[in-house]
């Protein structure tokens, strides 16, 4: 994981609210495009996760197609 990396949770705000790591920006992968701007230049190190891995896999791949750079999928919290 990269240092300093905005923890990037995709879930529901419902699941969110349920439960989440310490640190965590709640951004439902279905609000993801229409927010991007709130997670600062493309450069900026994202760690991103989500319940089963589908929605953390999708916003990974948004992320990339956007441009960011230093994606990195933390992957289904169900495996922890």
């Amino acid at each position: 994981m990269a240092a300093g990396a905005t923890l990037l949770d995709v879930r529901t705000r419902e699941e969110f609210a349920a439960g989440h790591l310490d640190g965590a920006k709640n951004l439902p992968v279905q609000e993801l495009a229409g927010r991007m701007a709130e997670l600062g230049p493309t450069s900026t190190p994202l760690v991103v996760y989500c319940h089963a891995g589908m929605r953390s896999r999708a916003a990974v791949q948004m992320l990339q197609r956007a441009g960011y750079t230093a994606v990195f999928d933390l992957g289904p919290m169900a495996a922890w």
